[in-house]
């Protein structure tokens, strides 16, 4: 596929002003795409974005219903419809045994990692459903937790198992509306939430070792590759991992 036939589509990507966010925008708009960067912090989208001239920033908070619904309607109002929606945005949460979690850290984790997407995927929907020609894409950023989780992480875990069950809800009731979605569950790519692993994780048994890691540039490549599929074609579920991290009985 060319870039010529990549212009016209109009990509939202939630939680852009860094990390893996970041990543995929800029490796979005290196592809062709028009990307609307949306996410709190306005001056690290801006960041993002570079200047590029097919880059859109929209600051939202995707765990408020009316800045979502602002963010879509500012998305129809510039270009007309919707291509794509990356449901990046999330959060860690609170570290310790579920007895240790303040309740109001665990529902702010939730609103971020898992009340954000359905806000932002039922908006996307909605504009899907109806535009012409009619159709999309949703990407959701799962994580390897949403399999199997690292000790002291309920809250955040538990979100990524919720992102799960949205993300298959999403791919059954958008079929006949040509809308298509796929969870990618990253492990260990090298951004700034993750610094830490390289150096300390803790483990299942109570030690510590460091972990491998692996450039964000390869999800951000794995994404343009999704988005390239005709909608005829999903890929429910992909996971892309340092290959030594300790996830499959490796390592």
């Amino acid at each position: 596929m060319t870039i010529t036939e990549r212009v016209g589509r109009v990509v939202v990507v939630t939680g852009a002003g860094s990390g893996l966010g970041r990543a995929m925008a800029r490796g979005l708009l290196d592809a062709g795409h028009h990307v609307v960067l949306a996410g709190r912090n306005s001056v690290s989208l801006e960041g993002t974005g570079g200047g590029h001239e097919r880059a859109v920033v929209i600051p939202a908070d995707v765990s408020s219903p009316e800045s979502v619904h602002r963010l879509f309607t500012s998305v129809t109002e510039r270009f007309g419809r919707l291509d794509v929606l990356v449901n990046n945005a999330g959060t860690f949460g609170p570290s310790g045994s579920v007895d240790e979690i303040d309740p109001e850290a665990w529902n702010a984790t939730v609103a971020a990692n898992l009340t954000g997407v359905f806000l932002c995927a039922r908006e996307a929907i909605r504009i899907m459903k109806t535009q012409d020609p009619r159709g999309g894409r949703i990407i959701n950023n799962g994580s390897l937790s949403a399999h199997t989780p690292r000790p002291d992480s309920a809250a955040y875990t538990a979100s990524k198992h919720g992102v799960s069950g949205l993300t298959k809800s999403i791919s059954l009731d958008g079929r006949e509306f040509d809308i298509c979605c796929s969870q990618i569950d990253i492990g260990n790519a090298a951004t700034d939430m993750t610094a830490g692993i390289g150096h300390s994780a803790r483990q299942s048994d109570g030690t510590t070792k460091p972990e491998p890691t692996f450039d964000p540039r390869h999800v951000a490549d794995t994404v343009v590759q999704l988005i390239d599929l005709p909608l005829d074609v999903n890929v429910p579920t992909l996971t892309i991992m340092a290959n030594r991290m300790p996830y499959v009985g490796r390592g």
